[in-house]
């Protein structure tokens, strides 16, 4: 009984050897068609694999997705920090850039007037402006510990200003050349010339039109070359304001009041709506000092 069960079990043992080398022979020759086992179990494969591969395929993707959302929204943070830096630096840049060329303008300014008539000027701040149209005067922050002096001009670098009217030891008053009025109770007046016609024009200004903004330049004589467009200077006459300081341009000439001189109408040259900083001129005490009564 034992070497029957044994020769049985050698009988499938090989029987099983002999299909195992039959399907390897047959697996591994050359076929154009697959057996219908094959066939089935692939496909079965397959349908099963596909069920499994989409959905990990999406939550794949999602993870993915979720990666780039974040790569892109550390971007969009590192952009945005770049962007507000580079609009402040802008804004630095150019207002170190308006501030470096304003202040070449203001020492080409002073050199220029320095070697044309030795005069001093000492730059000043606009503190404060009284905003009251029948007195435009304004503060500065320069005032007599600073050696500043009643009657003093005051220019901008695009021309004159005005005239110091009362000074305290660390502030200064200045009474702008729009309140010139020859009805007021302390008139001013300015002995003016035109530049390169100074031996051959003069006038005083004396009055300042708020309708129009222009300055009026009374007692023209007739025969006075004084004609549209020149520069008005002050001539240095009357020791109050310093000669060669800038006034305006000559907009129109017309004949006075009574017909026996002329008046011009000057267009001030110093923006006077808009001023942050002024020079105190202070002339040197050999030098000339100027203008009007």
């Amino acid at each position: 009984m034992f070497n029957l069960f044994r020769n049985k079990r050698l009988f499938v043992l090989m029987i099983g050897l002999i299909v195992f080398i039959a399907v390897m022979g047959f697996s591994l020759g050359k076929r154009d068609k697959l057996s219908w086992p094959e066939n089935f179990i692939g496909d079965s494969v397959t349908f099963v694999q596909q069920w499994f591969y989409k959905p990990a395929g999406y939550i794949a993707g999602l993870f993915e997705d979720i990666r780039m959302m974040r790569d892109i929204y550390q971007e969009n943070e590192q952009l945005r920090i770049l962007a507000s830096r580079y609009a402040r630096d802008r804004i630095t840049y150019n207002f170190l850039q308006q501030e470096n060329e304003r202040l070449k303008e203001e020492l080409d300014f002073t050199e220029r007037q320095k070697k044309m008539y030795q005069y001093r000027y000492v730059i000043a701040q606009v503190v404060a402006a009284n905003l009251d149209p029948n007195n435009s005067a304004f503060k500065i922050n320069l005032g007599s510990t600073d050696g500043i002096k009643p009657d003093m001009a005051v220019v901008s670098t695009d021309g004159l200003v005005g005239l110091v009217s009362r000074v305290f030891p660390l502030y200064s008053t200045v009474t702008p050349i729009t309140e010139l009025n020859p009805d007021s109770p302390n008139p001013r007046a300015i002995s003016a010339t035109v530049m390169d016609k100074e031996g051959k024009s003069f006038g005083i200004v004396e009055d300042y039109d708020k309708r129009t903004g222009m300055l009026l330049m009374n007692r023209i004589a007739e025969n006075d070359p004084l004609a549209e467009g020149d520069v008005v200077i002050t001539s240095g006459l009357g020791n109050v304001f310093p000669r060669g300081l800038e006034i305006g341009t000559v907009e129109s000439r017309q004949v006075g009041d009574y017909g026996l001189t002329y008046t011009a109408a000057i267009k001030p040259s110093a923006k006077l709506d808009r001023l942050t900083e002024v020079f105190v001129v202070i002339p040197s005490e050999t030098g000339t000092s100027g203008a009007a009564p």
